[in-house]
């Protein structure tokens, strides 16, 4: 049986043409021909069903047949705040392994200590969005790009904002226990530092915002595994 393939784009009833990358992977790639059925994620919720009704060298063209409602697989929200690593290339890791977990939202935090203050989102996404299509996820996660943590943590947070940290003269919560004691359906923020860590400055002033300061265990974790455990640990507590 011939595999069904995905292709995301995000105003999929609004129109009939796959957007050019996708258009490019299907026609070029993949050598899909009239007639060959597709699913089209709009990122919202929705598969398509779809049939293609004409190619031609650049362009793809559709026709939907069925649009089908998809449960979000955790309950609330999962938001994550990192610094990003010198080598970019573990975040981007991060990024495609976390969008297969599933998760809300990623901001990239410019940290006292960080040893990256700059990053191509555009790049971000577009792993996010490979990500989001290989693993089927019918919401597509966001990312907003750099933020200074000092203007980020001056933000109005939804539900809970936790931030980890490996300091031990500041108490810290064990991470999975705190979940424990939040609603399923609560929104959650996790604030996660640089391979320096946050300073502790960074941390007292995120305490005063109403962080709570939590672990993620015993073991100390480069950067990329401890924004990947952050969401790992959070959707075991959210999964519906």
């Amino acid at each position: 049986m011939k595999e069904v393939r995905y292709f995301y784009v995000p105003d999929a009833t609004d129109n009939n043409e796959l957007p050019e990358l996708e258009a490019h992977h299907a026609v070029k790639v993949l050598r899909m021909k009239t007639g060959d059925e597709l699913f089209l994620m709009d990122g919202k919720g929705y598969f398509h069903k779809a049939i293609i009704t004409l190619t031609t060298g650049k362009r793809c063209y559709y026709e939907i047949t069925e649009s089908i409602k998809q449960d979000k697989t955790w309950n609330g929200k999962i938001n994550l705040a990192i610094a990003p690593t010198k080598d970019i290339g573990r975040m981007e890791w991060m990024s495609e392994k976390i969008t297969e977990i599933g998760f809300d939202s990623i901001t990239f935090l410019d940290c006292d200590f960080s040893e990256r203050k700059t990053l191509r989102n555009d790049r971000i996404e577009k792993i996010i969005v490979s990500a989001a299509k290989q693993s089927r996820k019918p919401l597509m996660p966001v990312s907003y790009g750099m933020a200074s943590f000092r203007k980020f943590i001056e933000r109005p947070f939804q539900g809970k904002t936790y931030i980890c940290h490996c300091y031990d003269e500041i108490e810290r919560n064990d991470f999975m226990e705190c979940l424990r004691h939040t609603a399923t359906d609560d929104e959650i923020t996790i604030l996660v530092g640089p391979e320096g860590d946050f300073s502790t400055e960074e941390v007292r002033k995120a305490i005063e915002k109403g962080a709570v300061p939590v672990s993620l265990g015993k073991s100390r974790l480069r950067t990329e595994t401890a924004g990947l455990m952050a969401v790992a640990i959070s959707q075991m507590y959210k999964r519906n």
